[in-house]
């Protein structure tokens, strides 16, 4: 892991969405420095699912050795995020590092996704970053060694990551267009940045999105803080790139990226993340090579009981196409829950569209659906949610009950 240098002592941060996750994980790394970090998030009072708040985030900040400013932010909002930073200069006298981490997601497609998401993802992730980098750099511009990073990936145009998530991948690119353009405009001036993750970080948000298991597929937040650290370590002329947190910590002579593992074992595949050029597709096929998928083999015992319905409520309609073309139902909202052939008696929360032979594998525990997901071969329509809680029963049923 990347061992700090001192070179972030006495900077001032304004970190957005800081209160957990990368965010404070960064923000932990320059405390290590005495840096001095403003939190900058909307969380003031804890959430039931979601841990931490900017004033916990701010008071780990000041044990590692920084000092910090808690500042409720919604970065939709002008006049918030105005306030903050005025508050940030009064308190430290100015600011050098604008992170811009904050950001919102639903990965749904376009009939699926209701306007007030897109509303959300757009006011976060695009005009959200562009409106804290304006009211921010005026006073980079006064820093000796001034830098914005966003949290944000390469522009990659390949159409696989846009048609299941249009609306997200929108507003996530939106992020990037901001380096591109800014980190031009102010060339010389201002260092602008673009960092990404090779895998999927396991936070508090990934939990949510891909349930409990997820995490042994993760990486820790450490690796994103350990490469931004590098990136705001360097001189201002370093700008315009689109970095990747693995190749950013080779070039600093990071051999061994087990420890960011969230839970390491030889040969072990990790989730890659969204935006990157390895094919979707690659990761089933790695998945199922270690053993992460369920063989035909093993037995399943049905798990459809009035305790899975109690846990799950929801019902699934699957619309398939392929050599056995056809709509099933899976009913885990009424009494001991139901099973088979045929729309559902009520209007179904998920719809999932995918071919007929993939259905049959992800019964039989052959192929998740996170995997199916990412690979393309099941688009979801309805709650997200219920459609990851699916994946816990999909390895332990029995598709010869079918």
């Amino acid at each position: 892991m990347l061992k700090n240098t001192g070179k972030l002592a006495g900077c001032t941060l304004f970190i957005t969405g800081g209160s957990r996750g990368i965010g404070k994980a960064i923000a932990l790394k320059a405390a290590k420095d005495g840096a001095n970090v403003v939190i900058a998030a909307k969380t003031a009072v804890a959430h039931p699912k979601l841990p931490g708040t900017i004033y916990t985030a701010a008071q780990e900040v000041e044990a590692a050795g920084g000092r910090a400013l808690a500042c409720v932010v919604d970065i939709r909002d002008e006049q918030q995020i105005g306030d903050a930073v005025e508050k940030a200069v009064h308190t430290f006298g100015g600011i050098d590092i604008l992170v811009n981490n904050a950001s919102a997601i639903s990965l749904t497609g376009t009939l699926a996704t209701p306007m007030k998401k897109v509303d959300l993802m757009l006011g976060i992730n695009l005009r959200g970053t562009y409106l804290t980098s304006k009211l921010v750099i005026p006073h980079l511009l006064k820093s000796a060694n001034p830098h914005i990073l966003n949290l944000a990936p390469p522009l990659n145009l390949n159409p696989v990551w846009f048609k299941n998530h249009t609306a997200y991948t929108m507003a996530k690119y939106g992020m990037s267009m901001c380096v591109l353009g800014m980190a031009e405009e102010f060339r010389g001036q201002i260092a602008v940045n673009a960092l990404w993750p090779r895998t999927a970080i396991q936070t508090a948000a990934m939990d949510m999105l891909g349930g409990d298991d997820i995490g042994k597929q993760c990486r820790t937040a450490e690796i994103m803080a350990d490469a931004a650290y590098a990136v705001l370590s360097k001189p201002k002329d370093y700008t315009g790139q689109f970095l990747v947190d693995e190749d950013v910590l080779k070039k600093e002579g990071i051999q061994d990226f087990n420890p960011y593992a969230v839970h390491w074992s030889p040969g072990h595949p990790l989730l890659p993340d969204f935006f990157l050029d390895e094919p979707p597709e690659s990761l089933v096929q790695k998945m199922e090579e270690h053993g992460e998928v369920d063989t035909p083999q093993r037995s399943h015992q049905r798990v459809i009981n009035e305790d899975v319905v109690k846990s799950t409520q929801g019902v699934y309609q699957f619309d398939l196409s392929g050599e056995h073309a056809g709509t099933w139902f899976l009913d885990l909202k009424s009494g001991s829950g139901s099973l088979g052939p045929g729309e559902p008696a009520v209007r179904a929360d998920v719809v999932m569209n995918m071919d007929s032979s993939d259905f049959t594998k992800m019964f039989a525990g052959k192929l998740k659906p996170t995997m199916a997901f990412m690979s393309g071969k099941l688009r979801i329509k309805g709650d997200m949610t219920l459609a990851i809680k699916l994946e816990k029963l999909m390895g332990r049923m029995n598709t010869a009950k079918l």
